[in-house]
């Protein structure tokens, strides 16, 4: 396995993110599926749901506490699922997009006050949901041709019983085998952004193209991926509130995007097989590699693409 932290160049600079800020408990609904079909054994059935009246900023807190992408909003009562938000959406309402109208229109650009909303008011409620008794290749071909990261898992009667994501199809389709390379499956021609980029360029360009991550990088130097989820850790772990002044949401999304970039990095050499770069992902916890030859960016490659490649076969 290649694993490079910074390869070839010593001199790289890595940017450090503050830890965690432990802002208490959040309020959830846990429901565990208690019979498994062959979904079910790849999904995670211990579920974090919220409410439809539960506050964005309870959602982002739940999303940084639990480490997740996306969570699924059901009826209290029923438990069947209603909507759901996702860090895109997260970033959306930090200024990348339409939702950012929450802000701007109903708060007059006080960020306390937006995230102190509703999250129905931010959820998407046309969700994509799997059947509990759906196969692996449905649910991954669902993945590649709908673009969707992650799904709810429903009973006939749409009570949520799980969730699977593309880690989890990833990880369920991976062989040690695969002798592909990742140069055959990696995105080209990558859109980038520069570290002193400020954090609301950084996010409407991720929205405009529907991007989950952009690479930083200034002259040769890779500095880092910035992901959606780094921004929603921004605002989770209480870094923004320790910025604000106002209240606005211009005093925080106008900061470089270096500032909240993760202090490690991990990229592989576009001759590595897929199955090297899945097993790197899967074991380091993150959802994209750069791909480096003679110390430059020449691809990316992520969980979505290993989805695609290893269901094509």
């Amino acid at each position: 396995m290649h694993r490079k932290s910074n390869p070839n160049r010593s001199n790289d600079r890595l940017l450090k993110m503050p830890g965690k800020l432990d802002r208490g408990p959040v309020e959830f609904e846990s429901r565990i599926s208690k019979h498994e079909g062959e979904i079910m054994a790849i999904a995670s059935h211990e579920v974090v749901t919220l409410a439809p009246t539960s506050t964005i900023m309870g959602a982002v807190e739940a999303m940084t506490k639990f480490g997740f992408r996306r969570i699924p909003i059901t009826d209290p009562g029923t438990h069947k699922v209603r909507g759901i938000v996702t860090a895109g959406d997260i970033i959306d309402l930090m200024g990348g997009g339409s939702k950012y109208n929450l802000v701007k229109g109903k708060h007059g650009g006080n960020l306390i006050a937006a995230i102190n909303d509703s999250v129905r008011e931010i959820m998407s409620t046309q969700v994509v949901t799997v059947n509990r008794d759906a196969k692996i290749a449905e649910v991954a071909d669902l993945i590649v041709t709908r673009k969707i990261g992650g799904f709810p898992v429903v009973n006939r009667e749409g009570v949520i019983q799980g969730i699977v994501t593309e880690r989890d199809v990833m990880k369920a389709l991976v062989t040690e085998r695969d002798t592909r390379q990742v140069s055959e499956v990696m995105s080209r021609g990558l859109k980038v952004t520069g570290p002193d980029t400020p954090i609301s360029a950084a996010t409407r360009e991720m929205i405009q193209h529907k991007f989950r991550r952009l690479p930083v990088v200034s002259g040769d130097i890779l500095f880092g991926i910035v992901t959606n989820s780094d921004v929603m850790r921004y605002l989770g772990t209480g870094q923004v509130f320790q910025k604000l002044v106002t209240g606005s949401i211009a005093e925080v999304m106008e900061l470089p995007v270096r500032t909240i970039l993760s202090s490690e990095l991990i990229t592989i050499t576009p001759e590595c097989s897929i199955s090297e770069a899945a097993g790197e992902m899967l074991q380091k916890g993150i959802g994209a590699l750069p791909v480096i030859q003679d110390s430059r960016l020449v691809g990316l490659v992520t969980e979505f693409d290993l989805v695609r490649a290893f269901s094509a076969g």
